[in-house]
């Protein structure tokens, strides 16, 4: 038998784990339902909103209980055509169907919506079970997007598949971005803008974090044809690009392409990013205020990420966050008492969470994690902020970092490998007054490479590692 005092030694230096900081809470759904959780809406009741992929919306009531039971649900709708996104306006509730927008209410107080109005259906009349349509939440101006699938992943039989369309306050529905392939979700940002995923597949080498600008086109050139209906919102049709080149090369070339601000290195950081939710609740979810976190289905996870704008453009860097839920998680909403939940399903692709559907809840145990907060670019190299003070001895030790990138071919087949591998130097590394940020001197930066930093002895102040030691920052951009 161990003496009590190393076995105390022993416990004491066991490795922090993901759920010392972040506790997961699987919640209870009826037994008789499968809900395949899409997309989340809080109501004005404090009820939850879910919708499912099988075309049913419930409510969640007391949503952020301890436990959530079966019993806290309740049916509000049926009957839709695969509802990926929730939103609410104005005593509304939103549905993004694969053919329409669709708003919803209860008139008669019986807790079951009774009148549906159709939105905005100016898109091509669904013909591909592939053809998936997900919807942002409303802008300031009462605007909403809508990311619409190519059909079947790979082309556009019918008018703006693979395109963004702008659905205003009025119900019009505008042409605004394409190249879109296969989105996973849509989500917006701190600063108000749109983004959505993108998944690896033809011209896209890997999934991706893609912003959503007006007259902009993001990669994939199937949907050129609806240039012919959209020359008054949309301008000019770009120049085809040319399958083999580069992302950066080739957005130097054609003037409407905007470059994914987060390239996702496949397998690294998942295989089918999905939804997409910004931290705004103003330190309630921990120290990532203002940052954006995302799903992966394949991989069962939740990823976070850090942006910037370099030259007028976004990019920034993805790190681990969670890992473990039950299931493929595809809807992710943080709600405005800081926890974030997050819907899943295994169909069709698998999961490593095994289980056929789920709806779970993130909560922030109050533990700050040591992590690295933020990946900024400098004109020499690279600003790594953390969540607590370093230790100066590991943070200015050159031997601890590791540091590659490489890139991927834009290209027409499916996917990419990765290409184009360098391994900059990193010359310094300096230690801020305060401990919590490291400036690293890097010879070689590669603009359009993912640069993959690994700091596997970084310490903070008490000895401890990182939860996760490594970042992916995307440069697309240098610092003028």
């Amino acid at each position: 038998m161990l003496p009590l005092i190393l076995f105390q030694d022993r416990v004491a230096a066991q490795p922090p784990k993901e759920s010392d900081y972040y506790r997961l809470v699987t919640f209870q759904t009826p037994p008789d339902e499968v809900i395949e959780a899409s997309g989340f809406q809080m109501m004005p009741d404090g009820s939850m909103a879910v919708c499912s992929r099988r075309g049913d919306i419930f409510l969640i009531a007391n949503p952020h209980a301890e436990e959530v039971t079966a019993d806290q649900f309740s049916l509000f709708a049926r009957g839709l055509h695969e509802p990926l996104s929730l939103a609410f306006r104005d005593g509304w509730l939103y549905a993004t169907q694969r053919g329409e927008v669709t708003r919803m209410r209860d008139t008669d107080g019986d807790g079951r919506a009774d009148r549906f109005e159709t939105v905005a259906d100016g898109w091509g009349i669904s013909t591909d079970y592939h053809e998936y349509a997900f919807g942002s939440k409303f802008d300031d101006q009462g605007n909403m997007a809508v990311a619409l699938c190519l059909t079947g992943s790979f082309t556009s039989d019918v008018p703006f598949r693979g395109w963004a369309m702008k659905i205003t306050p009025d119900g019009r529905t505008l042409p605004m971005t394409s190249g879109i392939r296969s989105p996973g979700g849509i989500g917006t940002a701190a600063d108000g803008t749109w983004y959505y995923t993108d998944n690896q597949g033809p011209w896209n080498g890997t999934c991706s974090l893609k912003p959503l600008l007006p007259k902009t086109f993001v990669g994939h050139p199937g949907g050129f044809e609806w240039y012919s209906l959209a020359e008054s919102s949309m301008g000019s049709r770009p120049l085809e690009p040319t399958s083999g080149s580069r992302l950066h090369v080739e957005a130097d070339r054609i003037e409407q392409l905007e470059l994914p601000a987060v390239l996702f290195p496949y397998d690294k950081m998942g295989k089918s990013a999905s939804g997409i939710a910004c931290d705004t609740t103003g330190g309630k979810f921990g120290p990532f205020e203002g940052q954006l976190f995302v799903g992966d289905q394949s991989h069962s996870t939740i990823m976070r990420v850090f942006l910037e704008h370099v030259a007028g453009h976004a990019q920034g860097a993805c790190f681990p966050f969670r890992s473990g839920f039950a299931s493929g998680n595809v809807g992710v909403e943080m709600s405005p008492q800081g926890s974030l939940f997050v819907g899943g399903t295994n169909r069709g692709w698998g999961s490593v969470g095994s289980a056929p559907f789920a709806i779970e809840r993130l909560d922030w145990t109050g533990k700050v994690p040591f992590e690295m907060l933020a990946m900024r670019l400098q004109k020499v190299g690279f600003e790594l902020e953390f969540t607590q003070p370093v230790d100066p001895a590991t943070a200015e030790n050159l031997d601890g970092y590791k540091l590659h990138t490489y890139t991927y071919e834009y290209r027409s087949q499916y996917g990419s490998p990765e290409v184009d591998h360098t391994s900059p130097t990193i010359t310094a590394a300096k230690v801020s007054d305060d401990g919590r940020k490291v400036h690293l001197v890097i010879d070689g930066l590669q603009r359009g490479h993912v640069h993959e930093l690994h700091c596997e002895a970084m310490k903070n102040a008490s000895g401890q590692s990182l939860l996760h030691p490594e970042a992916y920052y995307t440069l697309n951009y240098f610092v003028e």
